[in-house]
């Protein structure tokens, strides 16, 4: 708007993508980063040969993976790498952005089959490994006895 309204770049979310063979894109932290500066992380990873439009399309080699503080959904960085993995990415750049969690993407609906579901099954991946074991266990128990 020339003079009359000055829009300000935020250069705390930098994406890149490599359009190799396949793909490779990235945002924020990779591990080698994170552990130079210091910062704990855990790994979630989701291999795309489990994905319904990767089979289909023929393009299952690849992965998603997301860097988190461990035991939070915070995401530190985003690894994806595979068949149209620039535009996978582009979920995991609003979301950082936004200041949102891997539970923001789990918690949305994608459409199926798409290779953005990669992005809420290693959000479901992530959840997965934190289930709480002793709840579970409880009701394991508790319906055993209710059906009994």
């Amino acid at each position: 708007f020339g003079g009359f309204k000055r829009f300000r770049v935020d250069y705390s979310v930098i994406p890149w993508a490599t359009f190799t063979d396949p793909e490779v894109a990235h945002v924020g932290l990779n591990e080698l980063e994170a552990s130079e500066q210091g910062i704990d992380y855990e790994v979630t990873r989701y291999d795309l040969s489990d994905l319904d439009r990767a089979i289909a399309d023929g393009e299952a080699a690849g992965f998603v993976k997301v860097l988190t503080p461990p035991g939070k959904d915070k995401i530190l960085g985003a690894t994806i790498v595979g068949y149209h993995a620039g535009e996978m990415l582009n979920e995991f750049i609003a979301t950082m952005k936004r200041g949102g969690k891997l539970g923001d993407i789990l918690g949305t609906i994608h459409i199926y089959p798409t290779l953005g579901e990669a992005n809420k099954f290693v959000a479901g991946e992530w959840r997965k490994a934190r289930k709480p074991e002793k709840l579970l266990s409880f009701a394991r128990r508790f319906f055993s006895w209710q059906r009994s």
